[in-house]
């Protein structure tokens, strides 16, 4: 798969879509084998998923050399001690390195102080070439910027729950853009499959059926031409081959425009 990269402002590039994990499944290490084996190689994996040893056994497996392989990792249980929750993780995936290092959620600070130590611990692992990148999940904007007063080297992503039901008011994300921190999105397909009642239902099939192909490569193909890297999740090997023609589906400025403004005038959220 030739899958278009997101410049990270530390000089990295991130992969626009991944296929993430987030529930086990006995048939995970041959799913992820598979997905490897079709190019889906931006694998975002975290600590609360619990899928880490399975995830490491299928890249072991799957032979590929790791520097074709681009790997996020989040830090959630272990915030407390992220050098040693770190060192957990990359034992369990069996690498030596992260591309990309997350705090998944801010819940554990109760004062700017906290997210700046934390921090601080990030940028420290990154010092030592243990992950490539370091960044956030699930951050608000009060969250980063107490994150931001302490930081030398800042974020350089925010992964969020952002799909066109949910795209952030009060200029969230043109906010996070001036400062250099990308935007990353779970839960993009929601409005094809949780929010029947939506007013997008007709736009995406309208749309769908002009390209030929389904409402959740059309929201994939949304976030990817809007630079938002899309996060997906799936547990069925023919969902991978689906998710694939995004890359191949190109939306009219119109049809991009279309689907911001209707979803805009919807608010759905699941987390």
């Amino acid at each position: 798969l030739d899958i278009p990269k997101l410049p990270l402002r530390d000089g990295a590039k991130v992969p626009l879509v991944d296929e993430g994990n987030t529930e086990f499944d006995p048939k995970l290490v041959d799913l992820i084998k598979v997905a490897i084996g079709k190019g889906w190689y931006h694998l975002d994996c975290a600590e609360m998923y619990g899928t880490e040893e399975e995830v490491g056994v299928a890249i072991e497996e799957s032979g590929l050399p790791r520097e074709k392989l681009f790997i996020t990792n989040k830090v959630t249980q272990g915030i407390d001690d992220i050098p040693a929750a770190l060192d957990q993780s990359l034992k369990k995936l069996k690498t030596t390195y992260f591309d990309l290092y997350l705090i998944q959620i801010p819940f554990f600070a109760k004062s700017e102080e906290d997210f700046q130590r934390a921090w601080k611990s990030m940028e420290e692992m990154k010092k030592l070439g243990k992950v490539k990148s370091i960044g956030v999940s699930n951050y608000q904007r009060p969250d980063l910027e107490a994150t931001l007063k302490g930081a030398s080297d800042p974020p350089v992503i925010n992964q969020i729950e952002y799909h066109p039901y949910l795209q952030r008011s009060n200029d969230y994300i043109p906010w996070m853009r001036e400062n250099g921190i990308q935007v990353g999105s779970f839960k993009g397909l929601r409005p094809a499959f949780r929010a029947p009642e939506g007013p997008l239902i007709e736009p995406l099939a309208h749309i769908a059926k002009a390209h030929g192909t389904t409402e959740a490569v059309v929201l994939i193909a949304w976030l990817m031409q809007t630079k938002v890297v899309a996060v997906t999740t799936t547990t069925k090997p023919e969902r991978l081959d689906e998710y694939a023609t995004a890359l191949s589906t190109k939306l009219s400025k119109e049809e991009l425009d279309e689907i911001t403004k209707v979803g805009s005038t919807y608010h759905f959220r699941t987390s």
